[in-house]
This record gives structure tokens, sequence and C-alpha cells, in this order.
């Protein structure tokens, strides 16, 4: 006998291949969503490494701006340890050229001429004193120009003194090519003749 298929086959075709294409609905959309969540983690990763990087290089940054800020710091206190040096270094040197100095004026100084004060201010120097004669002040500046050490002396005034034959001469300005001193200083001189 011959089977003959009353069914409705085309609705049952249709139904399943509805089911199918659901099936593959739902399996492209769990594919789908699993891709994006896969993606998202992905680049998420990668984002977060990237911030933990930047944090890591944020703190060295860091680090080496305060070790800058310490060797800025250094180098200003090199710099004004190296001005002290130097400081002591000049006064080192101008500490035999004192010596030198006193030594000159008493060796240039002539007999009958006496030193009553020595006033410096910076490469000047100025000598108060008195003198038996004006005479015996020209010596005593030939003397201090020959010396060598004292460059361009000049004798700014000499008055006549009030005791016997004695001039007083004030003001013998003289000038360095390097001073000796750094800052003014008021020596007094013993009055004793030579």
């Amino acid at each position: 006998m011959a089977r003959i298929n009353l069914l409705p086959w085309r609705a049952e075709r249709r139904k399943q291949r509805q089911k199918e294409f659901m099936t593959m609905l739902g399996g492209a959309f769990v594919a789908g969503v699993a891709l994006v969540f896969l993606g998202s983690a992905y680049y998420n990763g990668h984002i977060e490494g990237q911030n933990a990087r930047n944090a890591l290089l944020q703190q060295e940054i860091a680090k080496v701006q305060a070790q800058i800020k310490e060797i800025e710091g250094l180098e200003a206190q090199k710099a004004s340890l190296l001005q002290r040096k130097k400081v002591i270094e000049d006064l080192q040197a101008a500490r035999s050229q004192n010596v030198k100095l006193f030594e000159e004026l008493v060796r240039t100084i002539p007999d009958g001429v006496r030193l009553v004060s020595i006033k410096q201010n910076g490469a000047e120097l100025t000598l108060n004193g008195r003198s038996q004669s004006e005479s015996r002040v020209s010596a005593y500046m030939r003397n201090l120009e020959a010396s060598g050490l004292i460059t361009n002396p000049r004798l700014n005034v000499i008055r006549a003194g009030e005791v016997k034959a004695e001039a007083v001469f004030d003001e013998v300005v003289i000038h360095f090519e390097n001073s000796p001193f750094g800052h003014s200083q008021f020596v007094p001189v013993a009055g004793s003749q030579h």
C-alpha cells in the first residue's frame, strides 16, 4: 500500500528551520556576548597594565625630581663652600701681605718722622704723623714710592706744627696694586721717633 503523508510537511519544515534559525541566532548572540566580554576584558587588562606603568613612571619621575632638588641644594651648598674657601684663601694670602706692608712702612720711614695713626679703607691707606721738617716728609714719600709694594703715594696736607721746629703732616694717601686688607681698619701707632 502506498503511503500518503497528509500532514502539513511544509509547516513542519518551516518550524524546524525556524527552530534551527533561533538556535543559530542564540548561539551567535552567546558568541557575540562572549566576544564582547573577552574583548572588553582584554582591553581592560591592557588599560590597567598601562595605568600601572603610568603610575610607576609618575613615582619614578617624582623620585628623580626629588633627587634633582637635592642635587641643586648640594650644588648651592658646594658653591657656598667654594666661595668660603676662596675667601679663606684670600685671607691667607693677605696675611703675609699685611706683614710685608708694615715692614715696608717701618723700613721706609726716615729719622725725624713718626706715625701717629694708619687707616685703611679698601686699597687706600692714610697715614697721619709728625715730622721735624718738610724735607723729611719728602724723603718719606720718595722712600714709599721706591719700595715697590706701595704705588702712587700722594701727600694731601702739611701743616706747621705747634711744637718747636716740628711740622705736622696729615693725610698721606697711598694706593696698593693688591690691597692686603678687605675692609676698613684703624691702627694707632706708638709715637716713637726713628
